[in-house]
């Protein structure tokens, strides 16, 4: 195709950050086209990922708010409680509460919430298949599979050609296509991280008792190890093994893995099977150091890739997805230009503190766990013994944890765009 064809908005990406902008930004009159290289029904997939998220009570609210929450609801297992344990100290996984338990109960804040839980667990496959579902609903364009060979801009417009040498044209391009972000490059943003020489190992298993809506969090000195309820008396687990080890599972026997995981975890676990097939990711931290350039903005992962540890990665590109949607929906209708310094400034201006301090945040709690030194320990168990006896400021934690602090996008707050 010769022409070049114009857009409101041109999305690289068709992920779960990607598709989530789209429907946001189409809810608010925009008219948006994603380019991706996978093939869009891969995405209908249900092996596609065996990832599960814990959504935040207000990234659910978002995902209602989006028309997913009817075909969600089924696949989402509530999350009432989140215990947090040292896992060195005796008797950590014993139902007597020691003082370096910290014990977070929806309740608390139920007041607050409307009756919320904590968060739902969702398998990031049910999410793929909800987002993909409603993409087409929506009429939403999708070009794939396809791959961004380049973006130009100039003063009035950006120029995205593709690998079959097709052009498309909008006042702005969204990088929403993860960690390796071809947009991000394009515009020259560079990236501060470095990586932990970790891996993280997730896996389903099924459950021999009934998990009662409760998330475990073990921090061990090699990693933290989370056991995170799903629907229909199953858990995911997501742990944290060196490179090597990890690598080493990746291609382990069924029979090997579910040994190593009965040795490693056997107290905590008692009778699981394993279920479906298990991925092993290297953990690296990633931030860019902005999140805009001209005619450009990014979201989600290729904005901030965190450590998996407080499974917040995918609820930060969400409220990314939320910020920027608002931002120009309102741009559009002062009839302003979408890809102006001005209005990418404003989503900036939102977003910039709350990534970097999130990202921050994630690291330092990673390295203040993940390891054994005696008196980090002690610090630790009397910081979680003070949260843990001071009411408001474990609330504030759930407050914070469930997305509803700070000056929150309307979709956070379940309101269309």
């Amino acid at each position: 195709m010769s022409d070049t064809e114009t857009y409101d908005i041109i999305i690289a990406g068709a992920g779960l950050t990607g598709a989530a902008f789209a429907l946001a930004a189409a809810q608010g009159g925009l008219k948006v086209v994603m380019i991706d290289p996978q093939p869009f029904d891969a995405q209908l997939a249900p092996t596609f990922d065996g990832r599960s998220t814990a959504i935040a009570f207000s990234t659910f609210r978002m995902l209602d708010a989006l028309g997913l929450g009817e075909d969600l609801r089924p696949h989402a297992c509530r999350m009432d409680h989140i215990l947090v344990t040292d896992g060195r100290r005796p008797g950590a996984a014993s139902p007597a509460p020691s003082s370096a338990f910290l014990r977070f109960d929806a309740d608390e804040i139920g007041g607050r919430t409307g009756g919320e839980p904590l968060g739902y667990l969702v398998e990031n496959r049910r999410i793929r298949v909800a987002l993909a579902e409603a993409v087409i609903r929506a009429g939403i364009e999708v070009r794939a599979p396809a791959a961004v060979a380049s973006v130009t801009a100039d003063a009035g417009k950006a120029t995205v050609t593709l690998a079959d040498g097709s052009t498309l044209t909008a006042p702005l391009v969204v990088g929403a296509e993860g960690r390796g972000s071809t947009v991000r490059r394009a515009a020259g943003i560079e990236t501060v991280g470095w990586t932990y020489g970790q891996s993280g190992v997730v896996a389903t298993v099924r459950m021999g008792r009934d998990h009662g809506n409760v998330a475990h969090e073990y921090f061990l000195p090699s990693g933290p190890f989370a056991i995170l309820p799903l629907t229909d008396q199953r858990a995911s687990l997501v742990w944290t093994e060196s490179t090597r080890r990890g690598e080493a599972l990746r291609s382990a026997s069924d029979e090997a893995f579910h040994a190593h995981l009965m040795r490693r975890f056997g107290e905590f676990l008692e009778d699981v099977t394993v279920e479906g097939p298990r991925f092993v990711y290297p953990l690296s931290l990633s931030l860019a150091e902005k999140l805009i350039a001209p005619r450009i903005a990014l979201i989600g992962d290729a904005a901030h890739g965190v450590h998996p540890i407080a499974g917040q990665g995918l609820n930060m590109g969400l409220k990314d997805a939320a910020a920027l949607a608002e931002v120009l929906a309102e741009a559009a209708r002062l009839g302003e230009d979408l890809g102006s310094e001005t209005v990418l400034e404003r989503y900036a201006r939102w977003r910039r503190f709350d990534n970097a301090a999130l990202a921050a945040g994630f690291d330092a709690f990673v390295r203040l766990f993940s390891n054994d030194i005696a008196p980090v320990r002690m610090a630790r168990n009397l910081g979680m013994a003070a949260v843990n006896r001071i009411g408001p400021l474990r609330r504030a934690f759930m407050q914070e944890a469930g997305g509803a602090t700070g000056d929150l996008p309307r979709l956070l707050r379940g309101e269309p765009v």
